[in-house]
C-alpha cells in the first residue's frame, strides 16, 4: 500500500493511515478525507470524533438475538407485539435490517454474526449457534412461549447454504419446524441470463397457480 507524503505532519499522516484502513478507501481518498477534516470547522470535526466514540462505547450485541443495540435487550426482542413463536436466523445485523425494511416479517430474529467458512477458519464455535440452541430449548420449558418455527435466512452462497445445513442437523432434535426463504427467479429476470443454481431453486420452489 502506498504511504502518505512524508511532508505531512505526523498527526495528518496518522489520520490518513487510519482513513486508508477503511473498506474501499485508498491512500488518495484518505488524503482527501484528511484535508476535508482539516478544512472543517472544529465543531463539525469533533462531532465526527464524538460519534465514532459513542458508537464504540454504546453499541453492543443484544444478549438474546445478538442484533446491534444500545439497550439490552434490543427493541425487537422487547416488542410484545412480535410473534415470539417464530425466529428468523440471519448472518449479520445488516441482513436483519434489510428484512425489517420490508415491513412483512413480525417475528423475532437470531443473528449468527457470520457463517461457517472452513477456508477462512470460521467454524460453528465462532458463531452464536449454541446460543440459538439454548434459546430454543429454554422456550420449550414450562411457562414459556415455545419457538415453533425457525426460518433460515442465510445468504444463498456455498458457505451460507453449508451453515443452513449444519443448523438443520443441530435443530433436528428440537422438533421445531424449519423453513427457509424462498428462492428463484426475481421479478423482471430473464431465464436465459439466469445461472443453474437460480433455476434449480426456482424449479424446486415452484408454486401452484
Amino acid at each position: 500500500m502506498a504511504t502518505p507524503n512524508s511532508g505531512y505532519t505526523q498527526s495528518v499522516q496518522r489520520l490518513m493511515e487510519l482513513f486508508s484502513k477503511l473498506p474501499g478507501v485508498g491512500i488518495r481518498s484518505a488524503e482527501r478525507m484528511a484535508f476535508h477534516i482539516l478544512k472543517s470547522n472544529p465543531a463539525d470535526a469533533l462531532a465526527l470524533a464524538d460519534a465514532i466514540r459513542a458508537v464504540k462505547e454504546q453499541v453492543r450485541h443484544c444478549s438474546i438475538c445478538y442484533n446491534l443495540t444500545e439497550g439490552d435487550p434490543c427493541n425487537i426482542c422487547q416488542d410484545a407485539a412480535r410473534d415470539r413463536s417464530i425466529v428468523c436466523v440471519v448472518e449479520q445485523p445488516k441482513d436483519l435490517l434489510q428484512l425489517e425494511s420490508t415491513g412483512m416479517y413480525k417475528g423475532l430474529y437470531h443473528v449468527l454474526l457470520g457463517r461457517i467458512a472452513p477456508l477462512e477458519g470460521i467454524g460453528p464455535g465462532e458463531l452464536t449457534i449454541s446460543a440459538l440452541l439454548e434459546r430454543i430449548t429454554h422456550s420449550q420449558g414450562e411457562g414459556q412461549e415455545p419457538i415453533r418455527e425457525v426460518i433460515f435466512a442465510t445468504n444463498p452462497t456455498m458457505d451460507g447454504d453449508g451453515t443452513a445445513l449444519y443448523l438443520q442437523a443441530e435443530l433436528a432434535a428440537t422438533g421445531v419446524q424449519i423453513t427457509r426463504l424462498a428462492r428463484g427467479l426475481p421479478a423482471g429476470a430473464q431465464i436465459e441470463y439466469s445461472n443453474k443454481a437460480i433455476l434449480a431453486d426456482a424449479l424446486t420452489g415452484r408454486t401452484k397457480l
